[in-house]
């Protein structure tokens, strides 16, 4: 379970002065006063502001040209162009890696260069630059290596490669440790002495802006600076939109204008390979299904491209060559022009990102077993756990859901391969790291270095590698750092939502409304919502059991709504009860019809809706207690309060239900006797009497959970003779 208290809060608040402002935004930008809320509250606070941001105005491109190093970046590539030097372009496996790679081999190829492409093994090199790598790319003459997404950590490996006489160009856009490489040129807007105004580029938003300055120093001049980067934004933004959701950089400043292109771009797409993966992934989950592709006008693809779908569907394809295969399966899809040929690789993807969510599955359970077993989680604030068989692509996955499970930083270990024979204390595991806002993981590791072999990466995600002797000093030494870096607060699951709303404001044209605040993600999130007491009117499983189904109903408006990957089982709610949500609105087109439909990120019993069992059964317990009663008529049960309880219990016992709880008892003498005029505390006075007159037989097996029989006897029994409810009406003042 998750060990963090879970905290709502909302963060709008409104005030006569913003009330004022925001009914101006909406009547000049004809939009909702809702709409306007949400752009108010997100930092844009005027009619004018407004305006720029629906129209991007308000976004900026940067110069490529204020990147430390892009200019001797530009050179040592355009070095290797004229003097037809063999160059290998060095990337990561994941999907920010692969259409890294993607764009540079396309762009230089196009230029005519000799480029090749390489991407490390996952399993049996690791993450980042590697000698091994190396290795293979001069034993084939390379003498120019330009890294994507990665080598900012590669020191030691920069100056092997000056000792085989080959030169590196980085490119990436992960933290900075104190020492960067000695390289031909390291871009990295990361750097302490770049000067580049926005710092979080994603990896492909970085050889992006390089390809830009390529273009600019080259072909163009500063003169047309403008024209240059629009030449290359038309070729190749819906790479760097793909990479840049992925990698789930903040939508924000230059990574806005990159991905609203990019999205535009892949609505009307030719890229032979993305829309074969598009046609496959629209398949559905069943690997066996291969859609039939035999000409380009055969691809079919979903009716909006979002960053959504990206997110969900496309980058999980991509990412799962790196983890479970070759990520180079997925760069081939994307350079592929030919349709057949795209058609397989596309199936194939799919194919093994289905392997890669069973693989997921197995190596969670192993993983929740271990924590529960060997684990105290009131003493450890960062789940450590480690495995000789965990498959290394997937562990990093299983990491989010671990951290997601118990609210916790958690890193996951996997020797898998770490030795042959029999396992020594000098094994090298790999393992992958989540974790949760306030917590930086790459500090954390930083502190904890001298036990590691290697570590990087951001905030909230990291790799490492730990010898297996040291794994125990490992897991004690960032324990030690959490412990002064973690306050009870931090530990907090904090869910927030942009505002409540009343459910009679939930309808169609306000979600598709909030497209306008598109592109979603990092720093620019679907707008949350919070509606408080709706009645769950019905819930059902979807998804093989997966996800939940949910139908709420206030006031005669229902409106359906879905959770992904949870139960209601483990929510804790049922059909009937009353409940806050938060959630997203979406439209949800099935057989060519638009419905609403809330995506529920939480829901829990309403406050009033406990408080009232809650004060019911007080009410009930003083009561039996022999104390005053001043509500008599709310509280001593009519003749017509037995027969309506009396038909219930028959009629449900007759249909074989002789166990229901509190709750679901009270809601169904709701509906069959009227709303309010039966109350808890009377329903439980009326179950008492009951069972004193053997009408039938009532037992409470667990707090709030009944077990009922219905005697056959035919022998009428006179309610007024009951010693309880003589006793009540006596403390009736």
């Amino acid at each position: 379970m998750n060990m963090r208290k879970t905290v709502w809060s909302t963060r709008y608040n409104e005030t006569d002065e913003s009330r004022a402002i925001v009914s101006e935004i909406a009547r000049r930008n004809s939009i909702s006063e809702i709409c306007a809320s949400l752009l108010y509250n997100r930092g844009h606070r005027s009619a004018e502001e407004v305006e720029r941001f629906l129209r991007f105005d308000d976004a900026v491109m940067h110069s490529p040209l204020l990147l430390k190093d892009v200019d001797k970046a530009v050179k040592r590539i355009g070095d290797a162009i004229h003097s037809n030097e063999r160059i290998a372009i060095y990337g990561d496996y994941d999907v920010d890696g692969v259409t890294s790679v993607t764009m540079l081999y396309t762009y230089l190829h196009e230029l005519g260069a000799d480029v090749g492409y390489y991407i490390p093994n996952r399993m049996s090199e690791g993450y980042g630059v590697s000698r091994e790598g190396i290795d293979r790319l001069s034993s084939l003459g390379v003498s120019l290596i330009i890294t994507v997404d990665t080598g900012i950590t590669a020191i030691e490996e920069t100056e092997y490669a000056r000792g085989l006489g080959i030169d590196i160009v980085i490119t990436d856009h992960h933290e900075c440790q104190e020492k960067i490489p000695d390289a031909a040129a390291v871009v990295n807007p990361h750097r302490s002495d770049c000067p580049y105004p926005f710092k979080s580029l994603a990896g492909v938003g970085v050889i992006f802006k390089v390809i830009c300055a390529f273009e600019i120093l080259n072909f163009y001049d500063t003169e047309r600076e403008a024209e240059a980067v629009k030449s290359i934004y038309y070729r190749f933004a819906d790479l760097a939109a793909i990479g840049t959701i992925a990698d789930v950089m903040p939508l924000v400043d230059e990574n806005r204008i990159i991905v609203k292109f990019g999205l535009a771009m892949i609505e009307k797409t030719e890229r032979v390979g993305l829309l074969a993966l598009m046609t496959a992934a629209s398949a559905g989950s069943n690997p066996n299904v291969r859609p039939v592709v035999d000409k380009p006008q055969r691809y079919s693809k979903p009716r909006k491209i979002n960053s959504t779908y990206i997110g969900f569907t496309i980058a999980p394809r991509i990412n799962a060559a790196g983890r479970i295969s070759s990520a180079s399966k997925a760069v081939e899809l994307l350079l592929s022009d030919d349709v057949e040929v795209a058609a397989a690789l596309a199936h194939e993807l799919c194919e093994i990102n289905y392997q890669r969510q069973i693989e997921e599955n197995k190596i969670a359970d192993s993983a929740y077993k271990k924590i529960e077993d060997e684990l105290d989680l009131q003493k450890q604030r960062v789940i450590v756990v480690s495995d000789d068989e965990w498959m290394q692509g997937v562990v990093g996955i299983v990491a989010s859901k671990v951290t997601e499970k118990y609210g916790l930083p958690s890193i996951l270990v996997t020797f898998d391969g770490a030795s042959i024979g029999e396992r020594s204390g000098l094994d090298i595991g790999r393992g992958s790291g989540r974790s949760i806002k306030g917590f930086n993981l790459v500090d954390a590791l930083s502190y904890s270095k001298d036990t590691l072999v290697k570590f990087g990466g951001h905030e909230l995600a990291a790799g490492l590698s730990v010898r297996r002797k040291d794994l125990d000093k490992f897991r004690e030494s960032i324990n030690e750092y959490a412990q002064h870096a973690l306050t009870d607060e931090d530990l907090y699951r904090r869910l927030e939502a942009d505002m409540e709303l009343s459910f009679d404001k939930l309808t169609l044209p306000l979600a598709k409304e909030l497209s306008l605040l598109e592109p979603f993600g990092s720093s620019n999130p679907s707008p949350n919502f919070i509606v408080k007491g709706v009645r769950i009117q019905r819930v059902s499983l979807i998804g093989g059991g997966s996800h939940t189904k949910f139908i709420f109903d206030h006031q005669g408006k229902t409106v359906s709504a879905v959770m992904f990957h949870k139960s209601h089982l483990d929510l804790g709610v049922k059909e009937n009860d009353v409940v806050d949500v938060m959630f997203s609105l979406d439209v949800n087109n099935f057989n060519n019809t638009e419905n609403l439909q809330m995506i529920l990120q939480d829901i829990r019993l309403s406050d009033d809706y406990v408080a009232y069992f809650e004060n019911e059964n007080e009410i009930y317990n003083r009561a039996v207690k022999g104390e005053r009663i001043t509500e008599g008529a709310r509280l001593i049960p009519s003749r017509d309060d037995f027969v309506a309880v009396y038909s219930l219990l028959r009629r449900e016992y007759r249909l074989g239900n002789d166990v229901m709880t509190q709750k679901a008892l009270y809601h169904s003498i709701a509906a069959s006797a009227g709303d309010g005029k039966i109350g808890l505390a009377k329903l439980k006075i009326v179950l008492d009497v009951f069972n004193e007159l053997e009408i039938c037989s009532v037992k409470e097996l667990d707090s709030g959970i009944y077990k009922f029989e219905i005697f056959k006897s035919t022998q009428k029994k006179d309610i007024e003779s009951s010693e309880l409810l003589k006793r009540l009406r006596a403390q009736c003042v």
